[in-house]
């Protein structure tokens, strides 16, 4: 265990981090942060909930800190790049948080939201710019920025940035960056894309793995509860009912079935908001401020909007529809369980879907224990994953949404 300050970390820094409650470095932040003051590219291969923001932001802040210079107009000193709106704020809002004594500018640009504040506020420059791919090219190419003067460069969940399509406007933005500058990629998992992608432009760097690629968290509780796809509605609204159930995030595969599901949920009685990708921004932030203040005890969410959802207190995942891709699994789950804080994982698994179970299985190196208890058990489901004769309808791991992913993210 290492303290903040035994980091090398200045000390503007390490009171407005221990402001906000920590001292103790993660693993992550432990090898991370020095390799970045001293200079080094860094590949960190980390789970959602391990400190990875502050594993780069705190050192991005203090090289920032190191000298006087301001960004020239339009200009750019540290660029992060991030595929989803919510996680670009929490971003924004970490390197804002952590700076707070320092006095450096920080700026946000995402699609969904209109373009011309964006621009104004790029107009004297920006120290940190937090960034989706589609809105910074447009933003580019109306000539509102230039990246030719980037110091150091992040991107920051690499895997959902190649699943979600953006692997060519991620290469045309590494085209424009200035050869000299730290690079820095992370990633939960570290597919073959992956790879590759960053053999691109990482430069002597050092490779950090605090847990093994596309293994879950200890803290979290898994389960999985199988159910004929009839009744699953059903189940989930005794589920949400129990008391102990606090605070859950709900996934479905599609924005339809997101939208349908927290409607019914409301007619039960319970206080649920939809978030998905057709949801204005406006609309998203409002759904997870009411998430965050616990007016809405239950998110239903698609696997993109949820990316970047940091909310404490998520005591339950449910995956209301098992995930095609078994590392999207690793990432749902990894919402609840953060901060040190344990959590609970359910999985709703109809006959359709025995397939997509054993290739999570296999992906977590681990069986998912089965619960019976619940009064919509289906035997006949449950031995259909002790037979082994499970069909898929689409390949798991495979099927994934290509080229249709909107400039918006």
């Amino acid at each position: 265990m290492a303290l903040f300050l035994d980091l090398g970390l200045i000390e503007p820094i390490c009171h407005a981090v221990a402001a906000e409650g920590y001292a103790v470095a993660t693993p992550i932040q432990e090898q991370a942060i020095p390799a970045v003051l001293a200079g080094r590219d860094v590949l960190g291969v980390a789970q959602t909930g391990t400190g990875k923001t502050a594993a780069f932001a705190l050192p991005i802040l203090q090289r920032l800190a190191s000298d006087s210079r301001r960004a020239a107009p339009r200009t750019v000193r540290a660029l992060v790049l991030t595929p989803t709106r919510e996680l670009a704020q929490q971003v924004g809002r970490s390197f804002l948080t952590y700076g707070v004594h320092l006095r450096r500018k920080c700026v946000v640009v995402t699609g969904g939201v209109g373009m011309n504040p964006q621009i104004a506020a790029l107009q004297g420059g920006a120290d940190v710019l937090v960034a989706t791919p589609g809105r910074l090219l447009d933003l580019v190419m109306r000539g509102a920025v230039k990246l030719d003067k980037v110091e150091s460069f992040v991107l920051d969940e690499a895997d959902r940035m190649l699943d979600m399509g953006f692997i060519h406007d991620v290469k045309k933005i590494l085209a424009l960056l200035p050869v000299a500058r730290v690079n820095l990629l992370f990633s939960a998992t570290m597919p073959p894309a992956v790879s590759t992608l960053a053999g691109s432009f990482l430069k002597n760097h050092l490779r950090i793995e605090v847990t093994p690629a596309s293994t879950t968290v200890e803290r979290i509780e898994q389960r999985v509860l199988f159910v004929a796809k009839d009744k699953k509605r059903q189940l989930l609204v005794e589920v949400l009912r129990d008391k102990a159930v606090r605070r859950a995030i709900v996934f479905a595969r599609t924005k339809h079935g997101a939208n349908r599901l927290a409607e019914q949920l409301i007619k039960s009685g319970v206080k649920a908001e939809a978030i998905h990708g057709n949801k204005s921004q406006g609309a998203r932030q409002r759904a997870l401020s009411e998430f965050e203040a616990g007016r809405v005890s239950t998110l239903v969410a698609t696997d993109i909007a949820a990316r970047g959802i940091d909310v404490e207190g998520v005591s339950h995942v449910i995956n209301f529809e098992l995930p095609n891709e078994p590392e999207s699994y690793v990432h749902r789950i990894g919402r609840t369980a953060r901060a040190g804080a344990e959590g609970i994982a359910l999985s709703f698994c109809d006959a359709d879907e025995i397939a997509y179970l054993k290739a999570i299985e296999k992906t977590i190196r681990q069986p998912v224990p089965a619960d019976e208890s619940h009064p919509y058990h289906c035997a006949a489901t449950a031995g259909m994953r002790l037979a082994n004769t499970a069909k898929p309808k689409g390949r798991p791991g495979r099927g994934r949404p290509r080229g249709n992913r909107s400039r918006a993210a």
